[in-house]
């Protein structure tokens, strides 16, 4: 029995999904806790698919170094690779499915049904908005811990610091306006 929760995130070359993953790894080993990220490389460049991985333990240290390929969360940096990515392969029955999508949440709670728990937030908006950059990785952070409560956004205070320097603020900014705008469906239980 896995004692951990597993991450994957889908972007593109470019997008952050890589530093999204050291990010919620940093916050979660800051509270301490057990993290590993990890990134999955196709062509390195920018605009390619890219996926990275998150593992994080409560308690115990984390000994798996293999893929992930049944996740508990898949977080989805970029709207077109719901399309043409089949991110929702593996994704573990009950678990949770982020989208950076301008489509209403009904959308894809029409398109998945009831398997997971469903969180949609414009994250490209809010990136252009108060980063002003396509870089949708803290705002998609939001998103995580909105769905998820896996953190909270202080815990994000000092790994935004070391990563971003004076660009940290800006991306806390982006990251509470995210976690403030996901729209989240709970699963039914029952």
């Amino acid at each position: 029995m896995k004692h951990f929760i597993e991450i994957r995130w889908h972007g593109r070359g470019g997008q952050g999904a890589v530093t999204s993953a050291e990010l919620i790894a940093q916050a979660a080993i800051g509270k301490g806790k057990y993290a590993q990220a990890f990134p999955s490389f196709g062509p390195e460049r920018r605009g390619a698919p890219v996926q990275s991985f998150n593992r994080i333990s409560d308690d115990k240290p984390i000994r798996e170094r293999s893929g992930i390929s049944e996740p508990d969360i898949v977080v989805v940096l970029d709207p077109s690779l719901v399309i043409i990515g089949n991110v929702i392969s593996g994704l573990k029955e009950g678990g949770t499915l982020i989208i950076n999508t301008t489509k209403p949440l009904d959308y894809f709670v029409s398109e998945y049904g009831d398997r997971w728990k469903i969180a949609t937030v414009d994250a490209t908006a809010i990136a252009k908005e108060l980063l002003g950059v396509n870089i949708v990785n803290t705002t998609m952070l939001g998103a995580l811990i909105k769905a998820t409560g896996l953190a909270g956004i202080e815990d994000f205070e000092e790994p935004l610091k070391h990563r971003f320097g004076k660009l940290a603020a800006k991306n806390m900014a982006a990251m509470k306006k995210a976690l403030e705008e996901t729209a989240v469906k709970e699963l039914k239980v029952g």
